[in-house]
């Protein structure tokens, strides 16, 4: 009886339409549903946590009062977007989110027609909900569609989001952002004249008043467009000036609201009724507490961003971590910067709003004056690394590498061009599991090969990943090195560094009666040398060569794989046009060598969510793919 009363009202709701139905009343408790529910299925399946908490309230009034999916909602990044996906009609689906053929962790428009734009990287919301509220007024029978932008504090410090509002102020539209600001401290502003100010400028009879004093004024021509413009900042710096608060938009032409409680949800409706229908483009700032309704994510919000299993009674987290198991690589990156930090002391630490999820935080622990994080502003965080290094100093730039993708043109302009010495440190590159198409980082590879005079490497084990680290203060050059999520392989050796000749590759296991050479690049050559074994078993004996670098490749290795042996496959943890095996090819066309080769690696698809054994074996280059691969060739 007590489960019934507890998912009462929510299991009635499958669509926005029936949570409108419901009296006002009854939304506190939709919320404390929402967040029951959110807690038991989190707790089991992982996923983004104290984000989606802190956005329930926000969501429930954004459905209840806009008319969904008519009304479109457009999310900046996914992590706050769950409980968006419950009421949208995946409440049932929910325990399979971001599994293999199950429902994503993100916004998708592929997955429901409420997902209006794809959310998985932060700072696109203004301008993709602008483009939308734009199109709809030229549009007929859509003029009064409402959009709503939704963008967190952090996002809204991206180049893209300030473009975006710079174009909103600039434009006729009616967009509504809503910035949802769970970081910056606005205790101050609480107060009861701050409340007046707030009900008074939200409120229909001021609006409607203001509305046709405006009308008024422009049909006698005393209100010009400069002039509307240069009275909205003045009633912005009037508003920030009373609530002792300056806010980032009293410069541009967008009429700010707020700040107001983000969780209380009665409230959240009452003011978005009040603004829903207002003409031009306009910000309600709402502040909000990541992990609400938990108490371990409320104080730790950081770590409960995604905390993985954990008992939702007891708040103990189950991250199954032996004492004997290897190092993330991540963890392999952050301990090798720091020791050589410490030997070097033109060396810095550069990241975009990741230094916990590249493991830079052990720089920014030992040496806070030498780590920098930007924020999420990775095309700064690149030409700042290229500033850095042209005064002389000997940046290591650590970004998740679907991240990097926005930094492409900064990296060629502000760092390749001039040859700078900027070591880019990429992070969770090929598939990554659970998070699934927007941060696979499987492009690297192929966006990276065709720019002139940067060096690309990818680690096989641990320490060829601090020997490359290592090496790289010797290079004049940029050099990218590429490695994947999760444990790392082989034994990290403190302390020893080995000095590595670019385009040097390593053969790794040799046999006089192969046939077939197997040549990986990166942490995958660990697939292909458990099939080897395998094949091994079975009589059929292949050689397998780790590459170690794409460009330089080792003409050495290519040379002498096209004279001895009859085929030749190739394996990447990467999308396959353009990559590593694509460069295999190109070389052996070149010297007019017509060996057999197979390229294993990701398809010319977009992959979904799954685990990366999964994943991997939907791409064909597991250690079962490439068995198939290498008995398929019939030699």
């Amino acid at each position: 009886m007590e489960e019934k009363e507890k998912t009462n009202i929510l299991t009635t709701i499958n669509t926005p339409a029936d949570l409108r139905k419901l009296d006002e009343k009854d939304l506190p408790q939709v919320c404390r549903e929402i967040r029951e529910f959110l807690i038991e299925k989190l707790a089991v399946n992982p996923g983004h946590f104290a984000s989606s908490m802190g956005a329930v309230d926000l969501i429930v009034a954004l459905h209840y009062v806009f008319d969904t999916p008519v009304d479109r909602l457009v999310w900046d990044v996914g992590h706050q977007a769950y409980a968006h996906k419950i009421l949208t009609g995946r409440r049932k689906q929910f325990e399979n989110q971001r599994t293999f053929e199950g429902i994503s962790g993100f916004p998708n428009p592929l997955e429901n027609e409420a997902d209006t734009f794809m959310a998985g990287h932060a700072g696109n919301s203004i301008s993709a909900a602008l483009g939308m509220a734009i199109a709809d007024k030229s549009t007929p029978g859509q003029e009064n569609r409402k959009t709503v932008a939704v963008i967190g504090d952090a996002s809204i410090s991206g180049g893209l989001a300030f473009e975006g509002l710079n174009n909103a102020s600039n434009n006729p539209n009616d967009l509504l952002i809503i910035l949802n600001d769970n970081d910056m401290s606005i205790a101050n502003n609480v107060g009861a004249l701050h409340s007046y100010l707030s009900d008074l400028t939200t409120s229909a009879g001021y609006n409607r008043l203001r509305n046709k004093l405006a009308l008024y004024l422009k049909k006698k021509g005393i209100l010009t467009e400069s002039r509307r413009r240069a009275i909205i900042r003045f009633s912005n710096s009037v508003k920030s000036l009373v609530s002792r608060k300056q806010n980032l938009f009293e410069g541009l032409n967008i009429r700010y609201f707020g700040p107001i409680d983000g969780h209380d949800v009665l409230k959240l409706v009452k003011v978005l009724r009040e603004i829903k229908d207002m003409q031009g483009p306009r910000l309600l700032h709402i502040y909000t507490t990541k992990g609400k309704g938990y108490k371990p994510a409320e104080e730790d919000p950081s770590i409960w961003h995604a905390p993985g299993k954990f008992d939702p009674e007891t708040g103990e987290r189950k991250n199954n971590t032996g004492k004997n198991e290897n190092p993330l690589w991540q963890e392999v990156f952050g301990k090798t910067l720091v020791e050589l930090a410490e030997k070097d002391d033109r060396i810095v630490g550069i990241t975009a709003a990741m230094p916990t999820g590249t493991s830079l935080d052990y720089l920014f622990e030992k040496m806070p004056d030498r780590a920098y994080d930007v924020g999420i502003s990775e095309g700064h965080a690149v030409t700042f690394a290229g500033g850095m290094a042209a005064a002389g100093k000997r940046p290591f730039v650590a970004i998740y590498s679907s991240f990097l993708q926005r930094a492409y043109d900064n990296i060629i302009h502000d760092v390749a061009i001039q040859g700078l010495p900027v070591t880019f440190c990429i992070d969770r590159a090929g598939l990554v599991g659970e998070d699934g198409v927007t941060h696979h980082g499987f492009f690297d590879l192929a966006y990276l090969n065709c720019i002139p005079s940067l060096n690309i490497a990818a680690p096989a084990d641990a320490q060829t990943l601090k020997n490359l680290m290592h090496s790289s203060l010797s290079y004049s050059g940029p050099l990218a090195i590429r490695y994947p999520r999760g444990k790392s392989i082989g034994k990290v050796e403190e302390g020893k560094f080995e000095e590595l000749i670019p385009g040097k590759g390593k053969q790794i296991r040799e046999n006089q009666n192969a046939k077939i050479a197997i040549l990986t690049l990166g942490a995958i050559n660990k697939n292909a040398l458990e099939a080897a074994e395998e094949l091994s078993k079975e009589g059929i004996e292949t050689d397998v060569y780790d590459m170690v670098w794409l460009k330089p490749l080792d003409e050495e290795i290519l040379k002498k794989v096209g004279e001895k042996y009859s085929a030749i496959i190739t394996v990447e943890d990467g999308i396959l046009s353009g990559g590593f095996g694509s460069a295999v090819n190109s070389y052996y066309t070149q010297k007019n060598n017509p060996v057999k080769i197979v390229n294993l690696g990701i398809p010319d698809n977009w992959i979904a969510q799954g685990s990366i054994n999964e994943l991997q074996h939907q791409c064909g280059y597991d250690k079962e793919g490439i068995i198939k691969s290498v008995k398929g060739l019939r030699l």
